[in-house]
């Protein structure tokens, strides 16, 4: 597998396909500027393209050459539940690709372990009854990072995998994590990625983060997308910016391409205008 398409159509056929395989990208952003919207996108394009071939060629057309769709597709939250994603995903999708999507994206709900530390009520993040015996259960849980190291180990070779999202992760520090933790397991999730060959993309928002741990985080991962909230006259533009990825940089910056518009459809994001250096 070389390269493992966003499902951004315009985007792949800018970097040649998309990312390459063994990637880890952070998706850092405002809050409503994008990242989520390209987050629900990737996963609706890479689990259509088996779940209803001709729904995929409708959206998003032919494949490039050296791009290869994932086997599978997971999604990895640690807050929200199935329904409550979908419904989310219904505000930036259109209804069909939805329907098609949802028996094909696999869904790891890791709330019981996010939560096990909280002051958080059992009863409103467990179906389980809560009794002595499922209390002790409970108690017994993995850790977050225990949680979601076994999900990675078990499905992440050679499949697209969705973390949502670090900020929940970084909010456990000084619990579970210390925030130098947070850098490190994103160090060791990209090393561990280069093996596995699939494609990692984590959501960030960079808004509850100092410029220097921010930074540290961009210097962890292997690629980071920013998409920010432009504003010129009346109008508010939606954009994002390859701030740095290993491999593909480069070749963004031959085209002297320094910012992309999006814009949100029928088929989610997409990107609407390319900027050029002038």
């Amino acid at each position: 597998m070389e390269r493992i398409p966003f499902g951004i159509r315009r985007l792949d056929a800018t970097v040649d396909g998309g990312a390459p395989a063994g990637s880890l990208v952070l998706l850092s952003g405002e809050a409503g500027s994008g990242a989520r919207e390209f987050l629900y996108t990737s996963a609706a394009m890479n689990a259509l393209s088996s779940a209803d071939p001709e729904l995929f060629d409708l959206y998003y057309g032919d494949m490039i050459e050296s791009a290869e769709i994932p086997p599978e597709v997971h999604y990895i939250t640690f807050t929200a539940k199935r329904s409550q994603l979908r419904r989310e995903v219904k505000h930036v999708l259109n209804d069909e690709i939805v329907g098609s999507m949802a028996e094909s994206v696999q869904f790891h709900d890791l709330s019981p372990e996010y939560f096990r530390v909280s002051p958080v009520p059992r009863e409103w993040y467990s179906a389980r009854t809560a009794s002595i015996t499922g209390l002790g259960a409970a108690d017994d849980r993995a850790s977050v990072p225990e949680a979601l190291g076994a999900v990675l180990t078990q499905h992440a070779d050679d499949s697209l995998v969705i973390i949502d999202s670090l900020t929940d992760l970084i909010s456990t520090a000084g619990e579970e994590l210390s925030w130098s933790d947070i850098p490190q397991l994103l160090k060791g999730m990209s090393r561990a990625a280069y093996e596995w060959g699939g494609l990692i993309l984590v959501l960030l928002n960079h808004e509850t983060l100092s410029p220097e741990r921010h930074g540290q985080l961009i210097d962890a991962s292997d690629g980071t997308f920013m998409f920010e909230w432009e504003t010129g006259g009346s109008t508010r533009a939606r954009t994002l910016i390859v701030r740095q990825f290993r491999g593909v940089l480069s070749q963004i910056e031959d085209e002297d391409i320094v910012r992309f518009e999006t814009e949100i459809g029928d088929a989610g994001l997409d990107i609407s205008d390319v900027r050029k250096i002038r």
